[in-house]
């Protein structure tokens, strides 16, 4: 390395202006952070999300000086992953970044009764329709000699799962998406890597930090002693969204407070 080549890294390492992005899930909960955090380096984002829009995240993506573009989209139906991957590049132009954050999480406290009612649909959108939206990336990042896939884990991606071995099994295997799909795209330019977040603070989670016993059993398990905020999730979203990772290849980031080493 020389001197040239430490004055040649800047910020301008972590802009993403002139890229189009793809957030599944974008306009609601985390989905919304990263779809802020992509827009607030200077990505244009298309949010596909079966949630109604309520126009605020388009607001804050504007507000940020990007382009914001929202499909009532269901992923989980066949053809619809390509028609989210179309409406972008007809949209925008390219399609250069995919934050598969779109997920649900089905509880039984009985395992006895947990069955494919709640094992089917979490397969469907955590694993099936995340490979088929980073399957129809891939087919506009590989001829384009880049791209950007972040695939939207969790800390159950090393852990069990209980009231819900569905979501554990599905966030383990996207792990494992993760690690397979990189090892095929590396070669072209495209980097294929996963946030694990723990325990955040939204909508989600509210009944959990209502409770004080059960917000005090989250708490004990997380060194930074408390509850992750939407906006701890941007930096690592834009990094891996970024020139910045581009010999970052199928690694998990855990943004999780510290809650995976207790």
């Amino acid at each position: 390395m020389t001197t040239s080549d430490i004055s040649d890294f800047t910020l301008e390492f972590f802009s993403l202006k002139g890229k189009n992005a793809i957030v599944t899930g974008g306009n609601s909960g985390l989905g919304q952070a990263f779809s802020l955090a992509l827009a607030t380096a200077g990505a244009n984002v298309l949010a596909a999300s079966i949630v109604p829009d309520d126009g605020t995240t388009g607001g804050l993506v504007q507000a940020a000086g990007a382009r914001y573009s929202f499909l009532d989209c269901d992923i989980t139906v066949a053809g619809n992953p390509k028609k989210v991957v179309d409406a972008c590049v007809e949209e925008f132009g390219s399609v250069d970044i995919l934050v598969n954050c779109a997920g649900r999480g089905i509880n039984e406290p009985d395992v006895l009764k947990y069955g494919r009612e709640h094992w089917d649909p979490m397969v469907a959108l955590n694993l099936t329709a995340a490979f088929e939206m980073a399957h129809e990336c891939a087919k506009h990042m590989v001829p384009q000699g880049s791209g950007k896939v972040i695939n939207i884990c969790s800390v159950f991606a090393f852990l069990g799962g209980q009231w819900s071995p569905a979501y554990a099994a599905t966030k383990h295997g996207l792990a494992g998406f993760t690690k397979a799909y990189c090892d095929e795209l590396a070669q072209f330019g495209v980097q294929v890597n996963a946030i694990a977040p723990g325990y955040f603070a939204t909508a989600l989670t509210a009944d959990t930090q209502a409770d004080p016993l059960a917000n005090q059993r989250v708490l004990d398990h997380i060194p930074a002693n408390r509850w992750g905020q939407t906006q701890d999730l941007m930096g690592a979203t834009v990094f891996l969204a970024s020139r910045a990772s581009d010999y970052v290849n199928g690694h998990v980031l855990s943004v999780d407070g510290g809650y995976l080493v207790r």
